[in-house]
């Protein structure tokens, strides 16, 4: 299982996760939930207490990305399989252009 810290400008918005089986779910922030209500991460998302749950990743964060020649020179340099597309956000977007950053959340931190 493999986790995220997503943060939208400089707030906690929740938890991405990528289950052992490659299902996928987000979880906002409870403390966000009550700070921020109106300030979703994106349009197809908006702020709720319920998870958020799909079989792939999901489209916002799938955009966050790089594309074309950043793509390769990141897979390259990371040794990342260019299908492994949590393990390329994980490692590529956290200093992304934008209100959103990705943070990994590493075994021993999540104890």
């Amino acid at each position: 299982m493999r986790k995220c810290k997503i943060f939208y400008r400089d707030f906690l918005a929740g938890i991405l996760t990528e289950t052992n089986e490659g299902d996928f779910s987000f979880q906002y922030d409870k403390q966000y939930i009550i700070d921020h209500a109106a300030e979703f991460i994106t349009f197809t998302m908006p702020v709720t207490e319920k998870p958020y749950t799909e079989k792939r990743l999901f489209a916002f964060f799938e955009g966050l990305i790089p594309e074309g020649w950043l793509l390769d020179i990141a897979s390259k340099n990371w040794k990342i399989n260019k299908n492994d597309r949590m393990g390329l956000l994980m490692a590529c977007c956290q200093n992304c252009i934008g209100a959103v950053s990705v943070i990994p959340i590493h075994a021993e931190d999540d104890e």
